[in-house]
């Protein structure tokens, strides 16, 4: 049974190409399972059928699992099946009628744009990691990429011309962000001052470095923002996704068209994208409340 998940890892690794971090979720989904399996003493992935998926969703529950993450182990295994359909391993697949438990609504976080200039005016910009620091949250915010596509961006993937830069997306997916002058004159300021004294003679291709001139991570992008609202002051949590929530969030509040801010984003479904409109929505019916007499409480 070990050997099927494993060429199933390997077939995601090369075929599919999925990202180290995604594999990393379906290998932890997978050893989930694999422990349920093993408590209930099924040594085959033939023996698995309906009623063993419908027990196994009942001990994701009894964990305490986040319904968005019983939702990632049933995709998991969704796409398990498939492959071992396809494979040969199994003839009847399990998944057919498991649904995903139904997810609360609950809308994305973001920043008002004094909260955001406040966060963008922490960083000392005389100094190489205040450069550095300063163009990440402004990058973060002018294109909406998200965090792991920010560390894997190279010098080489900037069109300082044309003020777009590639990104290699989701299931390595390519495509062109644009940004605006703001983000320009940082870039500008980064890449011809700080980010040379941080190399320090080194060599590297990659955009943003760490403290050492090596590749940042996403780990040590989360650090620099966590270190950044601390001093602001703000009393929030931020993540860099808040800052994709703000691209996207600001863009709509400004008049943009969801299909744009959809391929902007990256975004393989257009329904993705319409938890901003919610947001957007929400914002104006909080104005409207606040503003009309008729409304006013």
């Amino acid at each position: 049974m070990q050997k099927q998940i494993d060429d199933f890892i390997t077939y995601l690794e090369i075929e599919k190409s999925y990202s180290f971090y995604t594999i990393k979720n379906y290998q932890k989904d997978l050893e989930s399972f694999m422990t349920f399996l093993n408590t209930e003493s099924i040594n085959h992935l033939k023996e698995i059928d309906y009623r063993v998926m419908r027990l196994y969703l009942k001990y994701l529950y009894d964990q305490k699992y986040a319904k968005k993450t019983i939702s990632r182990h049933i995709s998991t295994l969704r796409s398990l099946y498939r492959y071992l359909l396809k494979e040969g391993v199994v003839k009847n697949n399990p998944m057919i009628l498991i649904t995903n438990p139904k997810q609360d609504k609950l809308l994305p976080n973001f920043l008002y744009y004094n909260e955001l200039e406040k966060l963008l005016a922490i960083p000392n910009q005389s100094e190489p990691i205040g450069q550095r620091d300063v163009l990440v949250l402004e990058m973060l915010y002018s294109t909406g990429i998200r965090v792991s596509e920010l560390v894997s961006i190279k010098v080489s993937d900037l069109n300082r011309y044309d003020n777009k830069i590639k990104i290699l997306g989701k299931g390595n997916k390519e495509r062109y962000v644009l940004y605006g002058d703001v983000c320009l004159k940082l870039m500008d300021i980064y890449l011809n001052d700080g980010r040379n004294k941080i190399l320090n003679g080194k060599q590297n291709s990659y955009l943003f470095l760490n403290d050492h001139g090596s590749k940042l991570s996403t780990r040590g992008i989360e650090f620099i923002l966590d270190k950044l609202v601390k001093l602001s002051g703000l009393k929030m949590h931020i993540s860099p996704h808040t800052l994709r929530h703000t691209f996207a969030t600001h863009m709509l509040n400004e008049g943009a068209d969801l299909k744009s801010v959809q391929e902007l984003l990256g975004h393989e479904n257009l329904s993705s994208t319409q938890i901003y409109t919610h947001v957007s929505n929400e914002r104006l019916r909080s104005v409207y409340l606040n503003s009309h007499p008729r409304a006013k409480k």
